[in-house]
């Protein structure tokens, strides 16, 4: 059983994924900091407040934070904007790269056969 794990961990797989997952947390991170440094105050100046976090509501003794839920939406909006433009040039590097055809080895076999015999005649 710890060799199936060790294997399973050597894949590459696992690896990338683990990469990601770790660049992902930071660049969460900076996307917060951008949200919550620039972006916030850029839209609080429309709306007269700075602080978008503290938009709160209450109804009874119920406290709805819709500033905090704005704040994760334009986080999101960010990520999944980055994603996509991080997706379309993957794609486009992707497109540029030349595929070699693949050789079909029955061709390759065929045409050794044919010049043989074509050299026996």
């Amino acid at each position: 059983m710890l060799k199936e794990f060790k294997a399973f961990i050597a894949r590459g797989n696992v690896i990338d994924l683990a990469v990601g997952v770790i660049i992902g947390g930071a660049f969460t991170g900076i996307v917060t900091s951008l949200t919550n440094n620039l972006i916030n105050p850029l839209i609080g100046i429309f709306l007269g407040k700075i602080d978008l976090s503290n938009l709160i509501f209450k109804v009874g003794d119920a406290t709805f934070r819709y500033g905090a839920f704005i704040n994760s939406l334009i986080n999101f909006l960010i990520v999944a904007f980055v994603v996509f433009i991080l997706i379309k040039l993957i794609n486009k590097v992707l497109k540029r790269q030349p595929t070699k055809p693949a050789i079909d080895n029955k061709e390759v076999l065929l045409s050794e056969i044919r010049d043989l015999l074509k050299n026996k005649q």
